[in-house]
């Protein structure tokens, strides 16, 4: 199955249908590809998104990027709340959104390091692009 990992639906599919999952995406809310795939995303080196840090950031900024973690955990946790139950409705057993996401056989992602920190990936991740992905000429 070929989909999106932002609305689960999909994988939901997959592992009722027992079929491989192909995720294919620019990145996910709170980290949650980093973290289904076991990639290191350690907060105080690596700047949130939609914060103003660089890769050399000052004590502060640190405890600012550890804040914003541990809060984007919280409302994304009540966010997916809606697919955790509906994967444990189809699945007859309790799933959360990490475990969900951690089935996934293949991760697409169209990232370019010119707008993102370089970070180490887990060896089922392949970057296939950036956002402009235009012809040579």
């Amino acid at each position: 199955v070929l989909t999106d990992p932002v609305v689960p639906c999909g994988q939901i599919l997959a592992l009722h249908l027992s079929i491989p999952s192909v995720f294919f995406l620019r990145g996910l809310p709170c980290s949650f590809d980093l973290q289904a795939t076991q990639c290191p995303d350690p907060p105080s080196y690596i700047p949130r998104t939609f914060t103003d840090n660089s890769d050399h950031m000052t004590f502060i900024q640190r405890v600012e990027n550890l804040f914003l973690k541990s809060s984007e955990s919280f409302l994304c946790n009540f966010a997916y709340l809606p697919f955790e139950l509906l994967a444990s409705d189809v699945l007859h057993r309790p799933v959360t959104m990490k475990e969900l996401l951690s089935h996934g056989s293949i991760w697409l992602k169209r990232m370019d390091f010119v707008f993102e920190y370089p970070m180490p990936v887990m060896p089922n991740i392949v970057f296939i692009g950036g956002i402009n992905c235009g012809k040579k000429k």
